[in-house]
């Protein structure tokens, strides 16, 4: 079995945590510079993330997510946002294709009003979409990562989107994605994996 099988079957949603233990910003930029690799439309790279350690903010946090004890004992709380307007970046993001020559500066001008072009002749809705669907792929990226090195995570939706966007100062034009806690899994009342369909369930070739 590889080193990847492993990573992906060991992976669990950890429902609670250790107290106490410390995870340094080291580790965690260890982890982001892996995280960057990370597929994105047009290489637009709409996730943020913010990351929370200290422990009277992650009490704010663990109010507004309906006092949910993961966040009071997990070493981060991390608060994964998507860019709504992402798109507008195109232009900085291909500046160094530009400047090696890999494109030419027609192929540069055209990519920037191609995409600028696709994102807004879609609309606000479209969007929203794509930056919850590219923040959606980076994340799981980083819950993947955080295993291969030895620390648990939980991805959740159970959170005020407001009350979280006011006490991080989130921008308007970033979507709150999920809220990921990151820590080492207290296993002593850990339950048996959830039931997962075969693939027979929830594949098809060629049509639904």
């Amino acid at each position: 079995m590889s080193e990847l099988t492993t990573v992906v079957k060991e992976r669990r949603s950890a429902m609670k945590f250790k107290p106490e233990v410390e995870i340094s910003e080291q580790e965690l930029n260890e982890m982001f510079g892996l995280v960057k690799y990370a597929p994105s439309a047009f290489n637009l790279q709409h996730a943020r993330y913010v990351v929370v350690r200290d422990e009277a903010v992650k009490a704010q946090l663990h109010e507004a997510a309906g006092k949910q004890y993961k966040v009071l004992t997990a070493s981060a709380v991390i608060m994964v946002l998507g860019n709504q307007d992402a798109y507008q970046d195109v232009g900085p993001i291909h500046e160094g294709l530009l400047n090696l020559g890999v494109m030419s500066k027609q192929e540069y001008d055209a990519t920037v009003e191609s995409v600028v072009g696709f994102y807004e002749e879609r609309g606000e809705t479209f969007k929203r979409d794509e930056a919850i669907r590219n923040a959606s792929l980076s994340a799981m990226q980083f819950m993947l990562i955080a295993k291969d090195k030895g620390w648990d995570t939980c991805p959740m939706i159970g959170f005020d989107a407001n009350a979280v966007s006011g006490l991080l100062n989130i921008p308007e034009n970033h979507v709150p994605v999920m809220m990921i806690t990151i820590g080492k899994e207290d296993t002593s009342s850990q339950r048996p994996r959830g039931y997962r369909k075969p693939v027979g369930e929830f594949v098809s070739y060629d049509t639904f």
